[in-house]
């Protein structure tokens, strides 16, 4: 079949393919305020280009493509240089001082990050008046005080057409909510992996689930945690607080606040116990070194029983002492020996996601004494982070070939237009949706995809998978859901937009 492109006034001929659920999803978000959902690497930027292209062509403002990372933002930037034949299109980061943005602001086409612009909006480099057309990258980042929320506010009392992107809504009814209120959303442009017009450009993932035993010495440190979490738990149910029979990290976070107004006493269990947990959670997922990197952090803060915890605590201390025997004979997590296995079974690129900066450094160290090329993507925060430019370069190494395999932090998840990668590896599990989906998104774009989840046993790694799985079903009919809220509000009140009805 002969490949198609789009002819649109200010898009490069024969440069973007035709796709009809492309353009009708365009389409529609051109008429309104309106959130695209589609999975990843079914080309959301393309249908961005698109409605970027149609509000030039009304002449009346500037377009402004929002990203979350700089990464990203630069990707975008590059997407639309290469595609619009316009030469006024401006990437604008905080790594460029006041004096240069204000300048880059008068642009017909802007890619930014959210912070900068929410900064530059209040300092009146830029107005909201100069654009007719804003586009929320990752939109399901709006929700709290990110700075998509600010920037939103800021658009307010204009006209301009919002528009959001996202491979998936969030699983949560409020945060879906949240998100349609504050861009004023009137409606959900939805495509799934199961939509006929999508279908022959999908490309399978193969899912495995692996499961390794814990090496008995993990399984020693893991008991005597337990122990020590236990003994915390009881104070706490001594002193009056009921808690949650599953006993989670975010059962203990979310009564900080009451007990630090009327149970002053459970104070210091109750910051003990939290810190236990991390500890915890961070051994069982992660393994040794990662849990005696924390440990040296956490006994760095001066806290509620930090001494007590590191120095008195039998338990504990027992815990620490085993772990440094451990590393001392090189004993880290068994998911080390398997991820050799796992990457010698496909050949080609392999992307392994982390959620821990720690563990990005341990997986990369095995490697390379394994004799594994690979390279590490990791955020710009601490001593050790990796500037815009330098998060660039590592991304355009794995994609030229230079290293066969890249570890990533959570700043690799979104959007990352990586190609080829043949598999992905997570290391831990994430209890998201959103997260899940997006890592999954980063193989299977050329070719038939796998996607390995590494769980320990009888860990965090296991509940965190039967979290996964109920909200990965409650995202699948997030969009359905919130188009019904839509229909029935609009029904109510046609003059009032979006979900302002509702509320």
């Amino acid at each position: 079949m002969e490949i198609q492109y789009i002819e649109k006034k200010y898009v490069q001929k024969n440069s973007i393919e035709k796709r009809d659920y492309q353009i009708n999803l365009a389409n529609q978000a051109i008429d309104e305020n309106c959130i695209v959902v589609l999975p990843t690497g079914l080309g959301k930027t393309a249908i961005a280009l698109n409605v970027i292209a149609e509000y030039l062509a009304k002449g009346t403002g500037g377009s402004l493509f929002l990203a979350p990372t700089r990464v990203l933002v630069h990707q975008h930037y590059e997407f639309l240089k290469a595609n619009l034949t316009l030469d006024d299109i401006s990437l604008i980061t905080g790594e460029d001082p006041i004096q240069k943005r204000t300048k880059l602001w008068s642009n017909s086409v802007i890619c930014a990050t959210p912070e900068i612009t929410k900064n530059d909006l209040d300092r009146q480099i830029v107005s909201p008046e100069q654009f007719n057309l804003v586009i929320f990258d990752e939109v399901h980042r709006t929700v709290g005080d990110y700075a998509y929320s600010g920037i939103a506010e800021r658009f307010e009392n204009s006209s301009v057409r919002l528009i959001g992107l996202t491979a998936t809504l969030p699983s949560e009814k409020e945060k879906a909510t949240e998100i349609l209120t504050r861009l004023r959303i009137s409606s959900i442009a939805e495509r799934t992996e199961d939509s006929p017009d999508v279908k022959p450009y999908i490309q399978e993932t193969k899912t495995e689930w692996i499961n390794v035993e814990l090496p008995p010495e993990l399984k020693s440190i893991q008991t005597l945690l337990k122990l020590a979490l236990n003994e915390r738990y009881d104070t706490l149910q001594k002193n009056g607080i009921r808690l949650a029979e599953q006993q989670s990290l975010s059962a203990l976070l979310r009564i900080r606040q009451f007990v630090l107004s009327r149970n002053r006493r459970s104070a210091k269990p109750l910051f003990t116990a939290i810190r236990i947990h991390y500890a915890l959670s961070i051994l069982e997922a992660h393994g040794i070194t990662p849990f005696l990197k924390f440990c040296e952090r956490a006994r760095k803060k001066k806290g509620a029983g930090v001494k007590e915890l590191f120095d008195v605590d039998p338990n504990f201390t027992r815990a620490v002492h085993l772990a440094k025997e451990a590393q001392s004979r090189g004993i880290e997590h068994s998911k080390i020996p398997k991820l050799k296995e796992i990457l010698e079974s496909v050949p080609g690129k392999a992307l392994i996601f982390t959620s821990y900066r720690d563990s990005v450094d341990l997986i990369f160290n095995k490697l390379t004494e394994m004799g594994v090329s690979a390279g590490i993507l990791i955020g710009k925060a601490g001593e050790t982070g990796l500037k815009q430019k330098e998060q660039i370069e590592v991304v355009q190494k794995f994609r030229d070939g230079v290293f066969q395999v890249l570890v990533a932090t959570r700043v690799g998840e979104e959007g990352l237009d990586i190609a080829e990668v043949n598999q992905v590896i997570f290391y831990d599990n994430v209890p998201s949706s959103i997260r899940y989906i997006q890592r999954r998104g980063r193989t299977g774009r050329k070719d038939t995809g796998k996607l390995v989840v590494l769980i320990a046993k009888n860990t965090i790694d296991e509940r965190y998978y039967w979290i996964g799985k109920r909200k990965m079903l409650a995202a699948k009919s997030m969009g359905d859901n919130m188009t019904k809220v839509l229909e029935k509000n609009q029904g109510i009140e046609p003059e009032k937009t979006g979900l302002d009805a509702f509320l």
